[in-house]
């Protein structure tokens, strides 16, 4: 954005190094901002090249499905807001320059031009129907750290934007959507309640004869609530059972990275570029071996400054086949920590009988085990 010829240019495609637009997607975004000078951001959706992976990638196309379809969808049509995703979008330089530019005060830089632009009277769009190929990480040490950062980062910012919204010109409804919807709901509620309740409160009461929770609220409204949240994935419903257990296993993950971004913890700040395995470059590097392929029997390719693709893919195959790569299990003691409560619980509730206490303890406790034994998606090479 510091070159020279960006003066002459009124609109940016952001992508990360993962994303794999269609040749037409300037085609299918840019038109929106014609006729209307109060649009600042069209963003589209993300699908993901290895959501059928690993059970992990699965459970992350699950939630993220849910985030596009109902949480980007609905906010935009009703609000002409949502929190921009930090690629597969085309912003209004002239919205970025008037909303204070791009800063790196917080880890969600994106999440921060798009509550200024939004304080600053711009609209955003999202199209449902725009998608664009990228790549969910595999393994479960990169898919935590991905998630710290994006549970600690809204928090950060929200201590930084608090006063700016409460000033804003901004309609009443639409300050009380970014405090309490936003910001506290999602990032915040959301994080504590799951935590709280599920991996402490329940757990606990097996230890105290008077205690005792319901059982809507131990069953009904979790299975409630994940079933609307798998909706948008209708194909993801065999998984639903796992992707409660597996959002309360998380709940530790994004609680630790709420109170960082809320009180300013050393952690909050670290930037950690989630690692991906390159699928999604892969699938354009054998498609252009592919096609180097059948050109090559037509007629001779010389390439003098750079090696061809279908070179490349031989390279890489024979590296592999050569050295391969050694994969190793990480131990996470927090959730071997809550494992061994969660079952220690589970066989008190057992012996009480406690009945579907006891079963969802049970199965709670083995996920933590799972997790707490890098036994969830690949292993970190």
């Amino acid at each position: 954005m510091a070159c020279d010829y960006v003066k002459d240019y009124e609109f940016v495609a952001i992508f990360d190094a993962d994303f794999q637009p269609n040749p037409d997607f300037l085609k299918q975004t840019v038109p929106h901002f014609k006729g209307d000078p109060e649009l600042g951001l069209v963003q589209a959706r993300w699908s993901f090249v290895n959501k059928d992976e690993n059970l992990l990638t699965r459970l992350q196309n699950i939630n993220l499905c849910f985030h596009f379809e109902v949480e980007q969808q609905v906010n935009g049509a009703f609000l002409n807001f949502f929190g921009f995703n930090g690629t597969a979008g085309v912003w209004r330089i002239k919205a970025l320059e008037e909303s204070g530019g791009w800063l790196e005060r917080t880890t969600v830089e994106d999440m921060d031009i798009a509550v200024r632009a939004h304080l600053n009277g711009w609209k955003f769009i999202f199209l449902n129907d725009v998608k664009v190929l990228c790549e969910l990480p595999e393994s479960y040490e990169a898919y935590k750290k991905q998630q710290h950062r994006w549970h600690s980062g809204p928090m950060q910012l929200f201590r930084l934007c608090l006063p700016a919204i409460v000033t804003s010109k901004i309609s009443v409804s639409k300050k009380a959507n970014l405090i309490f919807l936003f910001f506290l709901l999602r990032k915040l509620i959301l994080p504590f309640y799951s935590f709280t309740l599920f991996c402490i409160i329940l757990p606990l009461t097996m230890f105290i004869p008077e205690a005792e929770l319901p059982l809507w609220v131990i069953c009904y409204i979790p299975i409630f609530m994940s079933f609307l949240n798998i909706l948008p994935a209708l194909k993801s419903f065999p998984f639903l059972v796992p992707y409660l257990l597996f959002e309360n296993t998380m709940s530790v993950t994004k609680f630790n990275a709420m109170i960082s971004g809320l009180f300013q913890l050393g952690s909050a700040y670290e930037w950690v570029v989630t690692k991906k395995t390159g699928r999604s470059s892969e699938s354009d590097l054998v498609a252009l071996a592919e096609r180097e392929s059948k050109s090559l029997n037509e007629e001779k390719i010389t390439r003098r400054h750079s090696e061809s693709g279908l070179e490349t893919l031989n390279k890489l195959k024979k590296q592999e086949e050569i050295t391969p790569l050694k994969k190793r299990n990480r131990l996470y003691r927090k959730e071997l920590v809550l494992a061994f409560l969660l079952l220690t619980a589970a066989a008190r509730s057992l012996l009480s009988a406690h009945g579907v206490h006891f079963y969802f303890l049970l199965f709670q406790g083995l996920t933590f085990l799972v997790v707490g034994l890098d036994l969830i998606g690949e292993q970190i090479s």
